[in-house]
C-alpha cells in the first residue's frame, strides 16, 4: 500500500476534478510513488489554474471600473454601527448573514474605493459579485421590462453573492 497521506491527497485532488476511486485505485495498485507523486501533482495545478480561471472570470462578469485593495485603505472616515468592527466587514461576515451594508458620506471619502476592494476580496473568495453605478441599471431595468426581458436581469442579480450599487444617492426614483 502507498503512503496513506500521498494516497489522501491524490483522493482529494481527483474527486475535485471528478475522477473516480476506481481510477485512482488502478494508479495506486500499480504506479511508483514517484508516479504517484507526479500525478498528484500535476492534479493540484489544473485545481489551481481552474480556481485562478474562475476567479478572473468572476471578475470580468462583476464589471469593476477600477481595481482596489483593502491594503493600505483609510478607515478614518467609516463609522461603524454599534457592535461592529472594521475586522468583521472585511472577512465578509455579512455576506454569509445576508446583511445589506450601506455606504453613505461625503464625495470623496472612499466609499466607492471600500465597496470594490470588499467585493474583489469576495471574488478571490469565488463569490459572485456585480458592480452597478444605479443610474445605469435603474436605465437597465426600464429598459428590460419595456422589452420584456426584466426576469432575466432580475435572475441574473438573483444569483450574486453580493450586488454593489454606486452613487446610490444621485438617482431619482419613479414609481417604476
Amino acid at each position: 500500500m502507498k503512503n496513506n497521506d500521498t494516497a489522501t491527497r491524490l483522493r482529494d485532488n481527483a474527486r475535485a476534478l471528478f475522477i473516480s476511486n476506481d481510477t485512482i485505485d488502478d494508479l495506486l495498485a500499480w504506479a511508483t510513488p514517484r508516479q504517484i507523486d507526479a500525478v498528484n501533482t500535476m492534479l493540484a495545478r489544473e485545481i489551481e489554474h481552474r480556481e485562478q480561471g474562475k476567479r478572473q472570470r468572476l471578475l470580468r462578469r462583476a464589471k469593476f471600473p477600477v481595481i482596489k485593495s483593502l491594503d493600505g485603505y483609510d478607515y478614518t472616515h467609516v463609522k461603524m454601527p454599534g457592535g461592529y468592527d472594521t475586522d468583521q466587514l472585511t472577512s465578509l461576515e455579512f455576506l454569509d448573514h445576508a446583511q445589506d451594508l450601506v455606504f453613505y458620506g461625503k464625495t470623496g471619502r472612499g466609499k466607492t474605493h471600500l465597496a470594490t476592494a470588499l467585493g474583489i476580496k469576495a471574488v478571490e473568495q469565488g463569490r459572485t459579485v456585480r458592480f452597478c453605478q444605479t443610474a445605469e441599471l435603474v436605465l437597465q431595468l426600464g429598459k428590460a421590462k419595456r422589452a420584456g426581458n426584466l426576469d432575466q436581469i432580475l435572475k441574473d442579480l438573483s444569483r450574486a453573492d453580493l450586488i454593489i450599487l454606486d452613487e446610490f444617492g444621485y438617482v431619482p426614483f419613479d414609481i417604476d
